[in-house]
């Protein structure tokens, strides 16, 4: 689907190079997690696990295996000393790095609870925060492998059950509470894990579609900003130009016809005029697009219309722009913001039309309605509910990521209008629709 358009060497339209963004999941994990935020995180759990053992042991009198526990701790904390302390603060770790790191957690906490009563001990419920940080941060092939890792720990720690330091040193728990503590710590990695992973990635592809919106609107206004500097350019030169063409002229009268600067003189006054004809053409090509780009045009809306769809005109597709109802018309600026939107929705019916889109323009006195239709095979039923949201494909065979009617519908939300979009019996209806006190924001001509 088109973004935006250009105009090339010859004249023609030409499509605009597309918007390129890398889908989420595809770049997740590569620098989103910081150095500095997982060591903190780290030195808690060094602090934490170590005043839990020495409260055990020796304020609540449990006999522990202190000194192979405490080794454990320390080991942790011999390991994130370093990284504290040679890293800059705003290092950002690979996937691979963070991946041995949380990694590592498990394998450091897992050691912790075989000593100290395995699944039976309550802090073992401490093995699924590796793994939802890993959701929300890195890839979904590496959530899944420190998933399998939590796993493995789990069935180990069930298979081989220790004791708990407890007063009564044989107590135990019964297996068939250890084999239901198994079963809800796998349920709940995998669960967890799908869960948290699947919330962070709707965020990152809204994300990534919020930016791509951002770049097509500053696209829009470059194109609305150098169309004025052409026509200011045009206007600017053409002064200085037309007193280089008067003192030409001057100079050529004033050569002797024998004179061997003759052609020389007819060559300059030749190149003169070409240039004249280029400005010209510059100047028409600048004020033909104003009512495109030029923010300082106010036209009545179907005047805008008219002036858009031209751009959208092809063989074979009858389009045509329509205008009823009993309220006043208003006048409007098109903004690169809505030039953009409408003219993506346009090019997208055009696009899909077999031989005929219509613009029906309804002027209410409560609603102001535009409805853009055509007479292709219609939106996708599967998802005709989800359209408007990014990374959905609007049409049946269509190629492209899905972020034409994103971008569309965003930008006419910041306008103030509603967006439905509907299947006809015979093609698909856009329909935009704004209340009339919504164009009192819009910019003044």
């Amino acid at each position: 689907m088109r973004l935006a358009d250009d105009a090339s060497v010859d004249g023609t339209e030409a499509p605009p190079p597309p918007i390129r963004l890398p889908r989420a999941a595809a770049a997740v994990g590569a620098g989103r997690v910081r150095l500095r935020t997982l060591v903190l995180i780290r030195w808690v759990a060094v602090v934490g696990q170590a005043f839990t053992i020495l409260l055990v042991h020796h304020a609540l009198g449990f006999a522990l295996p202190q000194g192979m526990l405490l080794g454990a701790v320390a080991l942790s904390a011999l390991i994130n000393l370093p990284l504290s302390i040679r890293r800059p603060r705003t290092t950002r770790l690979s996937e691979r790095g963070a991946a041995l790191l949380l990694a590592y957690d498990i394998l450091q906490l897992s050691f912790l609870l075989a000593l100290t009563g395995g699944l039976q001990n309550p802090f073992a419920l401490l093995l699924l925060m590796p793994v939802t940080l890993s959701a929300a941060t890195l890839s979904l092939g590496t959530t899944m492998l420190l998933a399998l890792l939590v796993i493995n720990v789990v069935t180990a720690l069930a298979l081989v059950p220790t004791s708990l330091p407890w007063d009564d040193p044989g107590f135990t728990l019964p297996h068939l509470y250890i084999f239901a503590l198994w079963i809800a710590f796998v349920l709940g990695t995998c669960l967890i894990a799908a869960y948290a992973w699947r919330v962070t990635e709707e965020q990152r592809r809204m994300a990534d579609a919020l930016a791509a919106t951002q770049m097509a609107l500053a696209r829009e206004q470059q194109l609305s900003a150098l169309g004025g500097l052409a026509a200011a350019a045009a206007h600017e030169l053409g002064s200085p130009l037309t007193t280089i063409a008067v003192t030409a002229r001057e100079l050529v009268k004033a050569l002797p016809r024998d004179s061997e600067l003759q052609d020389e003189a007819g060559e300059l006054i030749s190149q003169i005029q070409r240039c004249r004809e280029i400005l010209a053409q510059l100047g028409h090509e600048a004020s033909h697009g104003a009512a495109d780009h030029e923010p300082y045009t106010r036209a009545p809306f179907g005047d805008l219309l008219e002036s858009l769809v031209s751009e959208f005109r092809r063989p074979g597709v009858d389009l045509q722009v329509t205008i009823d109802g009993e309220g006043e018309e208003p006048d409007l600026v098109l903004t690169p913001e809505l030039r953009h939107a409408l003219g993506n929705l346009i090019d997208n019916a055009v696009s899909f039309a077999r031989t005929r889109v219509t613009l029906a323009l309804r002027i209410d006195p409560h609603t102001v309605t535009l409805r853009i239709e055509d007479d292709g095979p219609g939106f996708a039923p599967e998802v005709l509910e989800s359209l408007g949201e990014p990374y959905v494909s609007t049409r049946r065979g269509n190629g492209g990521l899905g972020l034409g009617v994103f971008i569309a519908s965003t930008l006419l939300a910041r306008t103030g209008a509603n967006v439905r979009f509907d299947n006809r019996p015979q093609g698909a209806q856009v329909t935009v629709e704004w209340r009339p006190e919504a164009f009192e924001g819009f910019p003044r001509g």
